[in-house]
């Protein structure tokens, strides 16, 4: 029978350990963020609707982000045991030069919206992390303040619409150029604007227009205001200035003639490396390795463009076969954990890229919320190598990956 008796306070001592308060609000709520959900959760909860649905949202119906995301939701990893994994390597070369980690961040626009301090805060980020940071042509950041953000470890790429002016396009990739950029990204899935309904629904229409609601909706978020209304208005990365309407600018920016004769044209203007964003089909991907850019990103662009668009990871191991051992393949649209990286680079990927991941972050705290986002991804890929048995990311391969299909074509 079992002997009871009142406990004693030095027998309680030891179990108990008072968790020293932390008086940093921002810190607090960083670090009680485990996954890059929680920190959606604060961003949702400190930015207004209309900025926020401009990060989250997607094409028409949202079909294509949603199934991006079920599509790393459907992997099934096959670990090996008995493995030393007491050391883990996550970084190797990405287009010549070493990336700590298998992701970076991917170029997107108005950032600033966001969080005032935008691209400065992902780069400087990026910068810290030793891996990429993209400035998208729509970014909100000057391309030279970008650079000096990052410092000369960052390594900076720049992404580039296509524009109708092709003197004022290379004028553009030449500011890169000099400021030190060392990778192009050429968007080739934006021939006209996809149609984003949660923009127009909140008001975000392009000029603005804010209806009653969206203004109410910003008023409850005073810090955001604050921060907006006393820091430089927001910029366009690609211009000194611009008169004219966001509208005129969006159609200056993108021209819905560009083939691959445009391409094979900045190929020959572009010092550094040449990557392809926006493949979506073997014989493109193919087509782009035979004009010998350096690598292909398979994306559809966050689902923000042609809603039931193909899934970039479903197309990855066919675009590996076909062009892996000639260029590069990248992957971005969905990654939304350590996982979906480490599932990626078994596939065949070399590279993945951030973007509602890291404006997450941005949203939730600004540079210490990017690094937060970083951070909470790092420890996820570490951590799934670990439990796959892989010390290193070349141990990684299709065997320790099955993607279990939903949707599968129907016989004609």
């Amino acid at each position: 029978m079992t002997k009871r008796q009142f406990p004693r306070p030095h027998d309680l001592l030891p179990l108990i350990r008072f968790k020293k308060p932390d008086l940093n609000a921002k810190r607090r709520r960083l670090n009680a963020a485990l996954t890059i959900a929680d920190l959606r959760t604060i961003a949702k909860r400190r930015t207004p609707r209309a900025a926020f649905d401009y990060t989250e949202g997607a094409a028409e119906g949202e079909l294509s982000l949603a199934r991006a995301r079920q599509a790393f939701a459907d992997v099934e990893f096959h670990p090996a045991i008995l493995r030393d994994v007491s050391k883990v390597d996550t970084g190797w070369d990405v287009l010549g030069k070493r990336s700590a980690l298998p992701f970076g961040i991917a170029p997107t626009g108005f950032t600033r919206m966001m969080h005032t301090e935008g691209e400065t805060a992902g780069a400087g980020a990026a910068a810290a992390a030793g891996i990429p940071f993209a400035l998208s042509t729509m970014g909100t950041t000057p391309i030279e303040d970008v650079a000096a953000a990052g410092g000369p470890e960052g390594r900076h790429w720049f992404q580039l619409y296509m524009w109708k002016d092709r003197d004022r396009s290379m004028a553009l990739v030449e500011r890169a150029a000099a400021a030190g950029f060392d990778t192009l990204l050429v968007t080739v899935d934006v021939p006209v604007a996809g149609a984003r309904l949660r923009d127009k629904r909140n008001g975000f229409s392009i000029p603005p227009a804010i209806t009653p609601g969206t203004f109410f909706n910003m008023a409850s978020r005073p810090a955001w205001w604050f921060d907006m209304l006393t820091t430089e208005p927001l910029s366009f990365a690609s211009l000194n200035r611009w008169s004219g309407t966001i509208a005129e600018l969006l159609d200056t920016m993108f021209d819905p003639t560009v083939d691959y004769e445009d391409l094979a044209w900045i190929k020959e203007q572009w010092p550094g490396r040449l990557v392809v964003k926006g493949v979506q089909t073997v014989a493109d991907a193919k087509r782009c390795a035979d004009l010998g850019v350096d690598a292909v990103t398979l994306s559809n662009h966050g689902g923000r463009q042609l809603d039931r668009a193909p899934i970039p990871f479903h197309l990855l191991p066919s675009v590996v076969k076909e062009v892996g051992d000639d260029i590069e393949v990248h992957l971005d649209t969905g990654i939304m954990s350590g996982a979906d990286v480490v599932a990626s680079v078994a596939l065949g990927a070399r590279y993945t890229m951030i973007g509602r991941a890291y404006l997450y972050g941005l949203m939730a705290g600004g540079r210490e919320g990017v690094d937060r986002a970083i951070a909470i991804l790092r420890e996820e890929v570490e951590r799934t190598m670990r439990l796959l048995g892989v010390a290193s990311l070349d141990e990684l391969e299709p065997g320790h990956v099955t993607q279990l299909q939903r949707l599968v074509p129907r016989s004609a």
